[in-house]
């Protein structure tokens, strides 16, 4: 991108750096940020913009904003304000803005999730489309050779089968967005054989067999698997599964909200980009405590999905 910063040691750990360069090679993505008054989101937005990778409309109360901005000493006057009453509102009128086709992506600042994923999923005035909105961590995992794709670990607290169906292929699109030449997918359970005892292994095998179907696509599938023998080659060694999966997962998809927050919490050593998929844009869905680097990676990865839906787009006009 002409213009842009190069990556610099604000980014930190090598797999972030990858997505921050590769998302500086597209076009920038107007973003509206719903209520973005404290420190670290306000922080957060301006950076991706130095960095070239977001063009931020802030969408507050302005006297929180600048108020935010005074106390973090932020120079907020080259952005776009647009006013509103409180989280709620603030929530809605970001919304607004992508139903007007003004921004490519939202962005949560300092509200509730449920603020905005509320104002999302509204049937008068939301943008929710036919596929199930899912959540996605994007872990950077050392020692792991790629992103590690974390999904449903903060949207969906008790999915069923065809909400799971949605759930993966949210994070197959994504994986592909973020240029993954293969995408390998772990449906996890506690075991990997498949028993009536534990419902999540039927669960994962009615899962593969959809995918052998077509159901889901552009993946290679395989479930029941344990955690270790998902990621680990030499655990699938140890317990002789022949899969070409097991082992090299790069999409761990958990039984339900509780395991996969746990998880992604447990990676302590590890950063965690957050999005939101399913929607009519991409949801830039982070943490109040998660860092500059994680906003700066989720920045990333939604101006990477932004680029690969713009191209199915024009893929679609073209086959018309």
């Amino acid at each position: 991108m002409i213009g842009a910063p190069a990556v610099d040691e604000k980014i930190g750990r090598d797999k972030y750096q990858r997505l921050v360069a590769a998302a500086q090679k597209v076009t920038t993505i107007k973003v509206a940020v719903a209520r973005p008054c404290d420190d670290v989101s306000l922080h957060g937005a301006i950076e991706a913009h130095k960095l070239g990778l977001i063009d931020p409309i802030l969408v507050a109360p302005p006297e929180r904003l600048r108020n935010a901005a005074k106390e973090a000493q932020l120079d907020i006057s080259p952005f776009e304000l647009i006013a509103s009453d409180h989280s709620h509102d603030s929530a809605a009128k970001a919304v607004g803005l992508v139903t007007a086709g003004r921004v490519e992506a939202l962005m949560k600042g300092s509200l509730h999730t449920d603020e905005l994923i509320g104002a999302v999923v509204v049937h008068a005035g939301g943008i929710r489309t036919e596929r199930r909105i899912s959540h996605c961590f994007i872990m950077d995992v050392p020692g792991h050779p790629d992103p590690l794709i974390i999904t449903d670990a903060a949207v969906n607290i008790v999915p069923d089968l065809d909400a799971k169906v949605d759930i993966i292929q949210n994070a197959v699109d994504l994986a592909h967005a973020m240029g993954a030449p293969e995408v390998r997918v772990a449906i996890l359970s506690a075991m990997e054989t498949v028993t009536g005892k534990v419902p999540s292994t039927i669960e994962a095998a009615d899962l593969c067999k959809m995918a052998d179907r077509g159901q889901i696509t552009g993946a290679l599938v395989d479930g029941p698997l344990a955690l270790d023998n998902a990621i680990s080659a030499e655990a699938a060694a140890i317990k002789k599964i022949v899969s070409p999966v097991a082992g090299r997962a790069n999409v761990l998809v958990v039984p339900d909200l509780e395991a996969g927050n746990m998880l992604a919490k447990s990676l302590t050593y590890a950063d965690a980009a957050g999005i939101v998929l399913g929607a009519r844009v991409p949801i830039i869905l982070t943490s109040r405590a998660d860092s500059l680097l994680s906003r700066l990676a989720s920045c990333a990865v939604a101006v990477l999905v932004a680029a690969a839906r713009r191209k199915a787009a024009v893929r679609s006009v073209q086959l018309t």
